[in-house]
């Protein structure tokens, strides 16, 4: 097997809920849900690094650059990448055709894990199946789909990824 690195970059899957504000936020800069949710599925083999913590609404191509790099400068060539949800196709596409050699597989959670019946954990587990048997390139795994690069499409009104 292939050794497996998990980048984060915030979106709703690390959010929490701040009591004081009663706003979703994330409670630092390297915070991540990634650890617990590995730990419940009982999948201890990849590792994890925190890239950025940021919604993806304001997410730039500067950010996105930040991310490209990171997956370059990577040794693993199978790679699954959080990310919120609303910017998920910009970032895929962004990242298609410049990660040659490499498997990433872009994964995100309508609702945060922390507040519970989430579906980061079953995004996650999709995501590290994907990365390990899919061929080179980008894609996003929601909802039990798999999306190449150019095919992500968020559906707000239903509240998950369609063809």
């Amino acid at each position: 097997m292939q050794p497996l690195l998990i980048l984060t970059t915030g979106g709703t899957f690390d959010k929490v809920h701040d009591s004081l504000t009663e706003a979703l936020i994330f409670s630092d800069q390297e915070f991540t849900q990634i650890p617990e949710v590995l730990r419940l599925g009982k999948c201890f083999f990849p590792t994890q690094q925190s890239v950025l913590q940021k919604d993806s609404l304001d997410m730039t191509d500067h950010d996105r650059e930040i991310v490209l790099n990171t997956i370059l400068e990577a040794d693993q060539s199978q790679i699954v990448l959080t990310h919120g949800t609303g910017t998920m196709q910009q970032t895929a596409e962004y990242l298609d055709g410049k990660v040659a050699g490499k498997t990433v597989v872009i994964t995100g959670a309508m609702r945060p894990h922390s507040l519970g019946k989430s579906d980061a954990g079953f995004n996650l587990g999709g995501a590290v199946i994907a990365a390990q048997t899919l061929a080179h390139g980008v894609y996003a795994v929601m909802n039990g789909r798999v999306f190449a690069a150019k095919k992500i499409r968020k559906n707000v009104s239903e509240g998950r990824f369609d063809l």
